[in-house]
């Protein structure tokens, strides 16, 4: 499928009230008014209309190197009212829902799992907004739109990976798979400052951290917050060591680019911040994150040396500080990770919704994910946490 093809992706609802309603596909975010997108998209900077454009302009998305855009746009007399985020995948990296099982199942009976059809942020495992739409029968809408896009095109599958809450109600009413899964997050209970947050905590836990912290201290290390709009070009450089660093140790290369970062340090200032480990007054290390009005994202980090306890101050610690004296609500420390638990983390419910064309696979995938979520549930419950008195977990499913 190339991007020719998809310019000429037309459809019409099929609904008679849907009258002056078409839905494109639509292959440059360029394509799309950054005004009219943002207000569908919401506060989220991940589906921001800024971030997703420098992902495809930087190179870091594009067909020859498995992320093809083939975002979804419905147009009601002219007007944009609802979209998607979607993308040709010819691979599974970067997405953070893990269907490789399901592609080598595929593969072992002789048939092709991709190309796939992806509804996700790419390379950003960051529940938030996936059907940018005003109401529920434009979000049912988008989820019609792209199963009939995967039909006409001939791929195995469309999946829909972290959508919240209020994309939830669509995908129940549609002929979908919904899988569950978890995340650390840091929740505030209205902690005065970072004291009171370890004084919530278990002793030990506390105890540990405070080790952590005065050894780091007597190593001369210190920390800065730099907000986006403040940073300089020495900062960038510095965290794109550290980045590069990080990924070389395990011996593959960066998903995003110098580029990439320099594009949203111009466009979004005030969603970026860089924490900053100065040894001695030099810095040796750098965690990236970026945030909203209610929620800070710990996205990447690097060291240049390593010292201990150095990783989960830069990438943890210093993560919930920053939001308890900027009144954030919570601090998402990425990925997997049970080590989090220690750290304040609590797990956090995640949801993906899948569809295969496939019936007979379909069929035996919903039976595995029944008993997955049956597995999960239970191992969130068995989990013991940090604090003295344990606040709910969010394992609520939709």
């Amino acid at each position: 499928m190339d991007a020719n093809q998809n310019a000429h992706f037309e459809a019409k609802p099929a609904d008679a009230e849907a009258a002056g309603t078409v839905i494109r596909v639509i292959p440059r975010m360029a394509d799309l008014d950054p005004a009219a997108w943002n207000t569908l998209a919401g506060d989220s900077p991940f589906v921001q209309h800024a971030f997703l454009h420098a992902l495809e302009t930087t190179g870091c998305v594009g067909p020859d190197i498995g992320w093809e855009p083939v975002h979804l746009a419905l147009f009601r007399n002219g007007q944009l009212e609802a979209a998607m985020p979607l993308y040709v995948k010819h691979h599974s990296w970067g997405e953070f829902v893990f269907d490789w099982a399901w592609a080598d199942a595929y593969r072992r009976h002789g048939l092709n799992y991709y190309p796939k059809l992806v509804c996700c942020v790419p390379f950003s495992p960051v529940p938030g907004p996936r059907l940018l739409a005003k109401n529920d029968d434009d979000r049912a809408t988008l989820i019609q739109a792209a199963l009939k896009l995967t039909q006409d095109l001939g791929f195995s599958s469309f999946h829909i990976l972290f959508p919240t809450e209020p994309d939830h109600a669509a995908l129940n009413a549609a002929p979908l798979m919904h899988r569950s899964a978890f995340q650390f997050h840091w929740q505030n209970a209205g902690y005065s400052d970072f004291e009171d947050f370890l004084a919530a905590m278990k002793h030990d836990k506390r105890k540990k951290i405070h080790q952590e912290r005065k050894k780091l201290d007597k190593l001369g290390v210190t920390f800065r917050w730099v907000e986006g709009r403040d940073s300089t070009d020495e900062d960038w450089d510095h965290f794109l060591r550290c980045y590069a660093d990080t990924y070389a140790r395990h011996r593959s290369d960066p998903h995003l680019n110098r580029a990439f970062f320099a594009d949203l340090r111009a466009n979004l200032p005030d969603n970026v911040v860089l924490i900053i480990a100065d040894r001695n007054g030099m810095p040796i290390a750098c965690s990236f994150c970026i945030k909203d009005n209610e929620r800070l994202y710990g996205r990447h980090w690097g060291t240049l040396e390593y010292v201990p306890g150095l990783h989960f101050e830069t990438c943890y610690q210093q993560g919930i500080e920053y939001a308890i004296a900027h009144g954030l609500q919570v601090f998402e420390g990425g990925a997997q990770g049970e080590h989090k638990l220690a750290r304040g983390l609590v797990p956090t419910a995640t949801h993906s919704w899948h569809w295969l064309e496939n019936a007979e696979f379909r069929d035996a995938v919903d039976r595995f994910l029944e008993r997955e979520t049956d597995a999960i549930a239970h191992y969130m419950d068995e989990m013991e946490g940090p604090f003295r008195r344990e606040p709910s977990l969010s394992r609520e499913m939709p």
